[in-house]
């Protein structure tokens, strides 16, 4: 069976996190969710952010979830590709070289890489996305922009693929961005 990695962390987004994890099982990947600094079968605390016209999202408490898998024991060479949740987690995952350095070799060795909504802050970090064409939540646009990236606004349940790299903005666009990584990745679904 083939292995996907998925980053995440404490209060990563929701839906960003459960949902994607669970689109990739059902289709057959085996998903290791991974947070640096906790281990498998330990949980993480996810937020739920929600569109209700206010000038930015509004956060309430998610749910538990169970970490599938120890970070300290990735191979990196075990993934056909990596997924990384959006939320305010990637604000301080960012700051682990252990996933700055995950993220560049899937860039080096062209692993396809799927990031949503604020995921794509730890794509800026890791320095990937010079030249790149990506999308994210409008509010990250101008960490694109100073990395060197070429920030592409979509519509909420819009999906930006340039090579390896889907991007999403947002939880509203998780059917396009996992169909978009799924071809990226090669995976053929018969309807």
């Amino acid at each position: 069976m083939k292995k996907i990695l998925f980053l995440t962390g404490d209060f990563a987004e929701d839906y960003e996190t459960m949902v994607p994890f669970q689109m990739l099982e059902m289709v057959g990947y085996e998903v290791h969710a991974v947070c640096p600094e906790k281990k498998k079968g330990e949980f993480i605390k996810t937020a739920i952010h929600d569109f209700e016209g206010d000038q930015t999202y509004t956060e309430k408490p998610g749910h538990l979830f169970q970490l599938n898998y120890t970070f300290l024991d990735v191979n990196y060479d075990d993934y056909v590709g990596l997924v990384i949740a959006g939320g305010r987690a990637p604000e301080y995952l960012r700051l682990n070289n252990g996933v700055i350095e995950m993220v560049q070799y899937f860039f080096k060795n062209n692993i396809p890489v799927a990031a949503v909504c604020h995921g794509i802050q730890i794509l800026t970090a890791a320095n990937v996305v010079k030249d790149r064409k990506l999308t994210c939540y409008p509010a990250v646009a101008p960490e694109v922009t100073m990395a060197g990236g070429n920030y592409v606004e979509v519509e909420v349940n819009g999906a930006v693929v340039d090579g390896n790299l889907v991007t999403s903005p947002a939880w509203p666009g998780h059917a396009n961005f996992i169909r978009e990584f799924l071809g990226v990745l090669g995976a053929k679904i018969e309807i």
